[in-house]
């Protein structure tokens, strides 16, 4: 366990019982939130491939901008 997770988990067992539950479901939440998001990026890896190198050819044909002149 990380030294910033440990000082962290000090904390939140000082908490109130109804505290650490509320903290302890955000923590589940976000968890799960992540493991969703690279759930759903791995089904589309093979679309995110395609994708970069359609924007490759793009850039080696001349059609594209430098980031900076559309800023």
């Amino acid at each position: 366990m990380s030294t910033l997770l440990e000082r962290a988990l000090e904390k939140v067992v000082a908490l109130p019982k109804d505290e650490q539950d509320a903290i302890a479901s955000q923590i589940l939440a976000s968890l799960a939130d992540e493991e969703a998001w690279k759930a759903r990026f791995a089904e589309k890896s093979e679309v995110i491939r395609r994708m970069a190198l359609d924007a490759l050819a793009e850039d080696e044909r001349g059609e594209t901008m430098p980031l900076d002149d559309l800023i």
